[in-house]
């Protein structure tokens, strides 16, 4: 068995629906994962872009999630911390949370990556992906990839 992140909304490599962008409802698909190494303490998610003009634009950041999860609904609240006990950390927008695909001109590609960590990270909500990189060093069991793509037609 091999840990793997998918969604029932698209498959790896294929274009994200546009409700998931910022052209429709900008909320988060849903994700479902597999076969965590064992001796997983918790997980981090961490969705980026590295075809944006500017660098890598990061487009969620959320870490804490419990080792007994294994998926995201549909819509995951930007809430500072989740009822589960997952705390959002903050995008390039710089706010809490998820926010959509948005490319300025072309087809971008966004990786939505998962990490099974050995330990929590306890950082507090609102860290941004350097802050979690830096704290899940030394902790990473697995990693798990999706790859959706997007290209705004006006």
């Amino acid at each position: 068995m091999e840990f793997a992140l998918t969604s029932p909304k698209f498959s790896y490599g294929r274009p994200i629906p546009k409700e998931y962008t910022c052209d429709s409802k900008d909320i988060s698909p849903p994700l479902v994962w597999k076969d965590p190494p064992v001796g997983t303490r918790s997980f981090a998610l961490i969705m980026d872009d590295p075809d944006a003009p500017i660098g890598t634009w990061v487009h969620w950041v959320l870490y804490d999630i419990p080792a007994d999860v294994r998926s995201l609904e549909e819509a995951v609240p930007g809430e500072s911390t989740l009822p589960d006990g997952s705390r959002n950390g903050k995008n390039s927008w710089r706010r809490l949370g998820y926010g959509g695909p948005c490319p300025p001109r072309g087809t971008h590609r966004y990786f939505f990556r998962l990490y099974a960590l050995d330990a929590t990270l306890g950082l507090p909500s609102g860290a941004g992906k350097k802050e979690v990189i830096r704290a899940m060093k030394g902790h990473i069991l697995g990693t798990a990839e999706l790859m959706g793509t997007y290209s705004r037609h006006k």
